[in-house]
């Protein structure tokens, strides 16, 4: 039991060190804060694949190109 206490009281701190170091904390461990929170949202987000949208209008695109460059000549 006293072992579940301990480890909630560290997550809670590490917690609060990223939310809210860099605003709270002297100057080297605000710095500390601020890198690790960027840090771990840059890994997060390397997580997850880009998502590429599709143009829906890349057919009539291509078509008007074509034509143009058709009459061009």
């Amino acid at each position: 039991m006293r072992l579940k206490s301990i480890f909630t009281a560290i997550a809670l701190l590490s917690l609060l060190f990223i939310a809210i170091g860099d605003r709270l904390l002297p100057k080297p461990l605000s710095t500390a804060s601020l890198q690790t929170r960027t840090t771990l949202n840059n890994y997060l987000m390397g997580l997850f694949p880009q998502k590429r949208f599709r143009n829906p209008n890349q057919k009539t695109e291509k078509a008007v190109q074509q034509l143009e460059q058709r009459n061009q000549k």
